[in-house]
């Protein structure tokens, strides 16, 4: 392993330049998402407006990062429409205009914004390397790294402009920063502690759920301080004024956090009226219900001052999230198209979409922790239980602070209403990084062990099987599927939205509908050609009816060549290309009224003729199909 050290820099600058390198080529590949359409015009107006009137239901921070290489492009942006104007959050409209409707080039403006939201994704590689080294050594900040730089998962979402990987990054620093306040609770750390707390707020709405959390970590840990033998106290007159200190840096800490949220939704929002913030308030909390009564009174009694307005709009934000997840979302999961949530969808897309190896080094690090709590109790009386696990939650407290949080928002996520994709696992990621280096490095070292060797050889053949898979799936990253559970082919029989189809392969339909043309050509080189096999039993595609999911203007990347077209407009021959997500929600949704869908397809046994990337499916219909919209 000493070799393996003396190289640790140039290690993880390749691993990082390889992660930078890949996430580039993908932010160019890639067509806007489904969410993008919203995120990206919104980071530009506020960078550029200092106004959040679209998209308020996601804290600005790193839509601000994503809108700051934008500054530097000629960019039209639509203030002088009714959407933007007198508008209540017309995102997905202002999305389409900006990003196809207004003489921007599209794709430029998607690989700028995507840029920050790459770097954002390093930092949080370096950041688990260099926790993880301080944690279990330098070869396990490594191994760590593998595992975060080579997951398909985080390659796929690690260059798109949302909050999934940011808020995975924010809430990793903020545990970090808590981790050293808790161990020196001092001016420093606290103040520290609470602008990391503060910046995780400001990624996304989900970062609530660190407060209670934290509480309860300084409950416990406050409480099982060994009282020194010199401080002549009883013990929980101790412990009190343990807890009590702690309360006190921890309010601290929330008011410097809280600080920090007020000064930068101030400079978002400097230009917007705060009449904007309750027009959109009352019109999305217009239920007859207490809580939306509240929601709306609250946003609208806060919105009518300089220093109030920042903070309703950051409340507006919390509540329209809150309404959301109580709300639940449409989507397709095995067979089943619903807005009700499933306890078994989390599990699911988590065996599914990690990768191999990574479920094995968690499965069996875990059953290993076990082994060892589970052998230390039974070395030791009852009776000195409470001391093992007291001793053992202070000298242990990183492991114990991740694990305990990577289990209470699984926990979360697992019991709630929005069932939207594995992305939402993100912030779990990285602290199961770390644990798995840990524990597997732990392994290796203990004591009197013998199979050293033997260990080494397996962790590398592991290190290479991570390695390589995500060398042997590219491009499939948003698609990928382990191969247990059909691969990147295949996934979508089990989950669509963002697990497989999020609207990224249009730009690849646009490529193969011109390689395609061009090779219909008599002078086409037949070499280039000849991935197109059959070629000379299809006709060129001139037009070809789509259903697309996505973020994306298909006429912006297919021209004349695009004709709008769902299942229950009809039958048609000729050309088709559907998005997996119309594909599953077509076929498996409730349809009382026995309106036309996709099956005819499958009934008349048409093959898919090709795929344009995994998320679109190209059919070609040769005879006569037609029936009236």
């Amino acid at each position: 392993m000493d070799h393996i050290k003396k190289h640790a820099r140039l290690l993880v600058t390749l691993m990082l330049m390889g992660y930078f390198f890949l996430s580039l080529s993908l932010a160019w590949q890639e067509s806007t998402t489904f969410d993008e359409k919203a995120h990206t015009p919104a980071a530009y107006s506020y960078v550029r407006f200092g106004d959040m009137r679209i998209n308020p239901e996601h804290p600005p921070l790193l839509k601000d990062l994503a809108g700051i290489p934008l500054q530097f492009m000629s960019l039209s942006f639509p203030t002088d429409s009714t959407e933007w104007r007198s508008g209540i959050n017309e995102q997905w409209t202002i999305g389409d205009r900006f990003l196809s409707g207004s003489g921007n080039d599209g794709e430029w403006v998607m690989f700028w914004a995507r840029f920050p939201i790459i770097l954002v994704a390093l930092l949080l590689g370096f950041l688990i390397y260099r926790f993880t080294k301080e944690l279990a050594g330098t070869v396990a900040g490594l191994f760590a790294l593998l595992m975060y730089v080579a997951d398909p998962n985080v390659i796929a979402h690690g260059h798109y402009v949302t909050t999934d990987l940011g808020i995975a990054a924010a809430i990793f620093l903020a545990l970090i920063f808590f981790l050293r306040f808790l161990r020196t609770p001092d001016p420093k750390n606290t103040f520290l502690f609470g602008i990391f707390l503060g910046i995780a707020q400001l990624t996304k709405f989900s970062a609530v759920l660190l407060f209670p959390y934290i509480a309860l970590v300084i409950l416990i840990y406050a409480l099982t301080r060994p009282k020194p033998d010199k401080i002549h106290t009883s013990r929980f007159a101790f412990s009190m004024k343990q807890l009590f200190s702690y309360i006190l840096l921890y309010i601290a800490a929330i008011i410097i956090c809280f600080i920090v949220v007020w000064a930068l939704y101030f400079l978002n929002t400097i230009n917007e009226p705060g009449t904007k913030i309750a027009e959109n308030a009352q019109f999305v909390f217009s239920q007859d219900n207490l809580a939306a009564q509240f929601a709306a009174s609250t946003v609208t009694t806060l919105s009518g001052s300089i220093f109030g307005k920042p903070f309703a709009q950051y409340l507006l934000g919390v509540f329209m999230v809150f309404a959301r997840v109580a709300g639940g979302n449409t989507h397709y999961f095995l067979g089943e198209v619903t807005n009700q949530a499933s306890p078994w969808y989390f599990p699911v897309v988590f065996m599914t979409k990690e990768t191999i190896p990574f479920l094995f080094l968690l499965f069996s690090t875990a059953t290993y922790t076990l082994f060892r709590i589970g052998r230390s109790f039974t070395e030791t009386s009852t009776r000195k239980w409470h001391a093992l696990i007291a001793h053992s939650f202070q000298t242990h407290i990183s492991q114990y602070a991740m694990f305990g949080f990577a289990a209470f928002y699984a926990i979360i996520s697992i019991t709630g209403n929005l069932n939207i994709g594995f992305r939402h696992l993100f912030p779990i990621l990285p602290f199961l990084y770390v644990l798995i280096a840990k524990v597997v490095f732990d392994f290796m070292r203990r004591k009197g062990f013998q199979g050293e060797h033997a260990s080494r050889a397996a962790l590398l053949l592991i290190s290479l099987w991570i390695f390589f898979i995500p060398v042997l799936t590219y491009p499939s990253y948003l698609s990928y599927f382990n191969e247990a559970s059909g691969s990147h082919k295949n996934g979508y029989q089990i989950v669509t939205d963002s697990n497989y189809d999020w609207g990224q392969d249009l730009k690849r339909l646009r490529d193969f509908t011109d390689e395609f043309n061009t090779c219909k050509s008599p002078t086409a080189d037949r070499y280039t050609c000849s991935k197109f096999d059959n070629i000379s039993q299809y006709p060129k595609i001139d037009k070809i009816r789509m259903a697309y999911f996505g973020g994306a203007d298909p006429a912006y990347y297919l021209g004349d060549k695009y004709v709008q077209w769902y299942a229950d407009w009809g039958r048609r021959s000729g050309w088709q290309a559907i998005s997996v997500n119309s594909w599953q929600e077509s076929l498996y949704q409730a349809n009382p009224t026995g309106r036309e869908t996709y099956q005819w397809i499958i009934d008349g046994d048409y093959p898919i003729a090709w795929r344009a990337g995994d998320s679109i499916l190209v059919y070609y219909i040769p005879r006569s199909e037609d029936t009236q919209r």
